[in-house]
C-alpha cells in the first residue's frame, strides 16, 4: 500500500458536522480556549468538501477527524490527574514549559488546529481590507511583500510546523514554529498573538499535492478568510 493508498484508507466512514458562520466572534474564540478538560472539538465552520479545489474532501475528514480528533483525545488523556487538568488551554499553552512533551504537542495542536479551521473560509482569499490592510501595508511594505516572506516562512520550515503572521508588542511580524508549537507558547523563539496561521504538516497537504508544498502554499492564499484575520487583528 502507497502513502496516498494509506491516507485514504485513515479516512474511514463518512463523518457529518454542520455549517457554520465563517466568521468567530471574540467571544466565541474566548470560551473555546478558556474551556478546561474534558478538552472536546468544536465542528468546523463549513462542510469537508467546502474547501475544494484547493483542498479536498478526503483530506479535510482525514485532518480534522482523525489528525485534530486525536489531538483532543491525547491532550484529555495527559492532563488526567496533573494540575492542567484544570486549567484552560490558553493557560497551558502560555505556560507550556512546566508541562510534559505529550501535553505540549497535543495542546499545541488542539489549539493550532483550532484555529486553523476557522482563518479559512470556501469561496475567500482576495486582499484584507481596512486596518489590517494598512498595517501590513506599513511593516512589509505592501501585500506583495508581505505574502512572498509568509510563504518564505512556510516553505523554508524543516520537516512538519507551522508559518504564522502574530502581534508582537503591537506590530506585524512574521515567523513559524516546529511540530505542534505556537507563537502563544513561553518556550517560542519568537512570541506574540496569532492572527493568520497555515499549518505546513504534510497530512494537511499530502493528497492533493504530495511533496509540493509551494503549491499548497499558494493555493492557500485562495481560502484565507480575511474577515475572521481582521477579526484576530482586532482583539489582538
Amino acid at each position: 500500500m502507497n502513502r496516498t493508498d494509506f491516507l485514504r484508507t485513515l479516512a474511514g466512514g463518512t463523518l457529518a458536522v454542520s455549517s457554520l458562520s465563517n466568521i468567530v466572534s471574540a467571544a466565541s474564540l474566548s470560551t473555546s480556549v478558556a474551556d478546561t478538560a474534558p478538552f472536546i472539538q468544536s465542528p468546523l465552520p463549513y462542510d469537508f468538501g467546502a474547501l475544494e479545489p484547493h483542498i479536498d474532501k478526503l483530506t479535510m475528514e482525514i485532518h480534522y477527524g482523525k489528525h485534530h480528533a486525536a489531538y483532543v483525545k491525547n491532550l484529555n488523556d495527559a492532563v488526567k490527574g496533573t494540575p492542567f487538568e484544570k486549567q484552560s488551554l490558553e493557560a497551558i499553552i502560555k505556560s507550556i514549559s512546566k508541562a510534559s512533551v505529550a501535553i505540549r504537542n497535543n495542546a499545541g495542536g488542539h489549539w493550532n488546529h483550532s484555529f486553523f479551521w476557522n482563518i479559512m473560509a470556501p469561496n475567500k482569499g482576495g486582499l484584507p481590507q481596512g486596518a489590517l490592510a494598512s498595517a501590513i501595508n506599513k511593516q512589509f511594505g505592501s501585500f506583495e511583500k508581505f505574502s512572498e516572506a509568509f510563504n518564505k516562512a512556510a516553505t523554508s520550515r524543516f520537516g512538519s510546523g507551522w508559518a504564522w503572521l502574530i502581534v508582537n508588542k503591537g506590530k506585524l511580524e512574521i515567523t513559524s514554529t516546529p511540530n505542534q508549537d505556537n507563537p502563544l507558547m513561553d518556550i517560542a523563539d519568537v512570541k506574540g498573538t496569532p492572527i493568520l496561521g497555515l499549518d505546513v504538516w504534510e497530512h494537511a497537504y499530502y493528497l492533493d499535492y504530495q511533496n509540493k508544498r509551494a503549491d499548497y502554499i499558494k493555493a492557500f492564499w485562495n481560502l484565507v478568510n480575511w474577515d475572521q484575520v481582521a477579526a484576530n487583528f482586532k482583539i489582538a
